[in-house]
């Protein structure tokens, strides 16, 4: 039974995006669960790889990976409710994979200056589901290297280098993307980041500067004009649709939003890197919110669960940096990864996947608010789709977020077959693949709610 604890002076550090990959907790669980296989493996990775924070040390050592599920090499089978958001289309979807053998046997690798049918048919199928007013597209390896050039875009057609983004946000782990991103653990102690960022307080009641408690009164958006109109000269406002803690703005937020940004000519860039392709109900989650953004950059699950692939999808009348690189990456137009890409959203589509992840969201969510009658520890269960989010308090009554507690299901989830990330210290983030169903869903809640009835 893990017992390890942290001083409540320690445990306010932990507020951050990542798991508590260094606490006792993290210890104790790793003394109980890992053989000495494992840990010669473990002892191997710590050797050669540079250590850093959120990914050292290693938890554990996987050895397959199908569906909803991973498999470590002693054949633990644990369900996935963290993926790293790729897995939309579950692990290893047999689409995808045939997809990618078939296009390496024709062309594995695309030179540049060249172009490829799968590159254009993805880029084509984008332009297509969005809403026809994003209709170019740029890809990129990687969701913040499409960050980057959605801002320097933003600078060629605005003449403005200026931006407004908001504090506990996450763009990517590059210099120019922590800069706008608004994460301690990322950006303090780097050294000078980009000229011009400015932040603002983000939508989310737990941390609501204006003390709106659970009824959003649009302060935090009306503050944006505010900023908009003082600096006079900001070329873009860039955050995320909804925090992948599942907090969601009301849809007054965005409307209130846009209308700033095409008030004093802002462009508007949503980063939907997590979420996009299905996981909140809808093929994109700003169409919850009746806007229509400048540029969208979307990634992770667009690669298949298997390639890191991302894009960015912007205006067309935004086409004119012909003279100038915005990426030219080495893998831009890799024709296996959008032919993996092009594969994940036809199956999305054949199988219904979008509205999969509405109906059993919906059921998750309806569950995860009944047990609050039970279990006092949770205080709000937030969620949109199959991005769920279950905030742990000490008590309804304080709303005190429940740190310790918080980390302690997460391994009790993990030693019983269940995977999943703590976000801001106290906030239990579900994102399974949308190809779950009802029952596996069940065995997930079955698992969480013995785990509150143990603490």
């Amino acid at each position: 039974m893990m017992t390890n604890a942290m001083p409540d002076e320690d445990l306010t550090k932990l507020r951050t995006e990542g798991d508590l990959n260094i606490s006792p907790l993290r210890s104790a669980w790793s003394a109980e669960n890992i053989d000495s296989q494992t840990q010669k493996l473990l002892d191997q990775d710590s050797k050669y790889f540079l250590h850093q924070s959120l990914s050292t040390p290693c938890l554990n050592v996987l050895s397959k990976c199908d569906g909803i599920y991973i498999e470590d090499i002693n054949g633990n089978r644990i369900m996935d409710f963290h993926g790293n958001n790729v897995h939309q289309v579950g692990f290893g979807n047999p689409d995808v994979v045939e997809a990618i053998k078939s296009q390496i046997d024709q062309l594995s690798f695309c030179t540049r200056r060249y172009t490829n049918l799968p590159a254009i048919k993805l880029a084509q199928k984008l332009v297509e589901i969005t809403s026809g007013q994003l209709n170019k597209v740029l890809f990129a390896p990687s969701g913040s290297l499409a960050v980057g050039m959605a801002l320097k875009l933003a600078r060629v057609v605005t003449g403005r280098f200026k931006t407004i983004s908001l504090w506990d946000s996450f763009h990517g782990a590059g210099l120019d993307t922590i800069s706008i991103g608004g994460e301690a653990i990322f950006r303090n102690d780097i050294g000078p980041l980009l000229p011009g960022t400015e932040h603002v307080p983000p939508p989310y009641p737990s941390t609501c500067v204006w003390e709106c408690g659970q009824t959003c009164n649009l302060k935090c958006a009306n503050y944006i004009e505010y900023v908009l109109e003082k600096e006079g000269d900001v070329g873009a406002v860039i955050a995320e649709t909804i925090r992948s803690t599942s907090i969601t703005p009301p849809p007054e937020y965005w409307k209130t939003v846009r209308e700033a940004c095409s008030k004093h000519g802002a462009l508007l860039i949503l980063d939907e890197i997590p979420h996009s392709l299905g996981r909140t109900g809808k093929m994109f989650t700003y169409q919850h919110y009746g806007i229509v953004p400048d540029m969208l950059v979307i990634g992770k699950g667009l690669g298949g669960g298997i390639f890191p692939l991302a894009a960015l999808i912007t205006r067309e009348d935004f086409d004119i940096t012909p003279d100038r690189a915005l990426g030219h990456y080495t893998h831009e137009k890799n024709p296996v990864a959008c032919a993996a890409g092009l594969a994940a959203i036809e199956y999305t589509e054949s199988e219904g996947l979008v509205k999969n992840a509405e109906t059993v969201g919906e059921y998750a969510i309806h569950r995860l608010q009944t047990m609050m009658d039970t279990y006092d520890i949770i205080g709000a269960v937030r969620g949109m789709g199959l991005l769920i989010g279950v905030e742990l308090v000490k008590t309804r009554q304080s709303m005190e977020p429940a740190i310790d507690q918080a980390e302690r299901v997460m391994y009790m989830s993990l030693s019983k077959g269940l995977n999943f990330k703590v976000t801001m210290g106290n906030i239990l983030t579900l994102t399974p693949p949308l190809t779950i169903t009802k029952q596996e869903m069940d065995k997930a809640i079955d698992i969480l709610s013995e785990c509150f009835s143990q603490l």
